[in-house]
């Protein structure tokens, strides 16, 4: 029996969690992505997918693993946080994820809010704080998405032409 049918399921459900993890903080989105890509292009004997277009995805998954460092720590430092909000922020956003997509939602701006807090802050600053810590994260994970869709064009691209 051919195992390659199964290479592809589950290159598809690696690309699926992805996507998913681009959103879930808990998941690493766009490197499950970039797995289940290669592991398709590996499956087909790299006759659809070369390794120009590999490099090219690789290089744009390097890239969303700095989006994600930049985007939280440019909001956050925008707005004065502290260390204190952004290890917050991360921690709201992992508490977020058990509250479903409204705690993922507000979780990293709770989190930040009560980083500050505990600073020592005011509660007008560290609601702003609060609030452009939540916009850099939200900025990262739709910088993240779109580029989880170009590559996942990028690669049927690859794979068609």
């Amino acid at each position: 029996m051919d195992p390659t049918p199964i290479y592809y399921v589950l290159a598809g459900l690696l690309i699926l969690v992805g996507i998913a993890g681009t959103v879930l903080p808990a998941l690493p989105g766009l490197p499950l992505v970039f797995a289940g890509m290669l592991l398709a292009a590996w499956a087909g004997d790299f006759q659809q997918v070369g390794w120009i277009p590999l490099v090219i995805l690789g290089l744009l998954t390097l890239l969303s693993l700095g989006i994600d460092f930049l985007a939280t720590s440019m909001g956050a430092k925008r707005v004065g946080a502290s260390k204190l909000a952004v290890a917050g922020a991360m921690l709201g956003t992992l508490a977020g994820l058990f509250f479903g997509p409204l705690g993922l939602f507000v979780g990293p701006f709770v989190g930040a809010l009560a980083g500050e807090l505990i600073h020592g802050r005011e509660v007008l600053h560290a609601t702003r704080v609060g609030f452009g810590t939540w916009l850099g994260i939200v900025f990262g994970v739709v910088l993240k998405l779109g580029l989880a869709f170009a590559m996942v064009g990028l690669f049927a691209l690859a794979w068609f032409v």
